[in-house]
């Protein structure tokens, strides 16, 4: 398991029998990491639906052949430049059984794509999410039909009819046109519908966060604008209201008789 334990970048340099003193096989993991991990779960099909439902027709069963072919040569390429990084390559290798058997099991790779599944979960990762979401509906979308295709009763006959249920699965609709007969098809199908409730519910967590972060910065601008009153200006506020009322309330002073005169003129 030296695949799924292995971080790129933690400290290779320091480690003087590292693989990667370098540091340029941590920098080539970490930039081929996710797109490896995405086309491995892209291909989930091939893992769930058994080789010996392709036999059946020879157009799946050349798409099957076909697709494992590309999966193992770019595993294969992958695993190439990784070794060829490595100091030492034989070593690098053995310490990469996985990695080395997704060559020529491709589907084998998918035990990576966990890496991926448990990154969507993570704060602020809503764009990897719904990837990740996506990609596992069409998945579902794809197992369904191959199931469905030749299943006595089933209404689900082209890959089109598969991904339009998918669609109406995934967003709780459920208009009923196309529905799943065989038990392998209405697991999938329970795992579309999971999808689909996790989906709009991260969604509408993501919406209400939104909305509280919006009403919780509008309420720093308005604190931000208020100006701030001290003691001491508060202080120096009633002294004045205080003289101003001691002022107004003074008694004013006699006038004499010849100014009473002067204003009576």
């Amino acid at each position: 398991m030296t695949d799924l334990a292995q971080r790129p970048g933690r400290g290779a340099g320091d480690d003087p029998d590292s693989d990667d003193p370098s540091g340029r096989l941590a920098a080539y993991e970490a930039r081929t990491q996710n797109g490896l991990d995405l086309l491995a779960l892209a291909t989930l099909w091939l893992c769930v639906v058994p080789p010996s439902d392709f036999s059946t027709a020879h157009d799946a069963q050349w798409l099957v052949l076909a697709v494992r072919g590309a999966l193992s040569a770019v595993y294969g390429i992958d695993i190439a430049i990784r070794s060829s990084m490595a100091t030492r390559h034989g070593r690098y290798l053995l310490t990469h059984p996985i990695a080395v058997a997704s060559v020529i099991f491709p589907p084998l790779r998918l035990i990576f794509s966990i890496r991926l599944v448990r990154s969507m979960f993570r704060r602020g990762s809503l764009g990897r999410f719904l990837l990740a979401a996506t990609v596992l509906v069409i998945n579902g979308a794809v197992i369904v039909y191959l199931f469905e295709r030749h299943a006595p009763n089933s209404n689900i006959h082209t890959l089109g009819e598969s991904l339009w249920w998918s669609v109406v699965t995934v967003t709780t609709v459920g208009y009923g046109d196309f529905v799943p007969v065989t038990i392998p098809g209405r697991i999938t199908a329970g795992f579309v519908m999971g999808t689909g409730l996790l989906t709009l519910a991260v969604l509408t967590a993501q919406v209400a966060s939104s909305f509280v972060s919006q009403g919780s910065s509008r309420a720093q601008e308005a604190e931000a604008a208020t100006p701030e009153v001290t003691l001491a200006e508060l202080d120096r506020r009633l002294a004045r209201i205080e003289e101003l009322l001691s002022s107004a309330s003074a008694p004013s002073s006699p006038r004499t008789p010849g100014a009473a005169e002067r204003d009576r003129a």
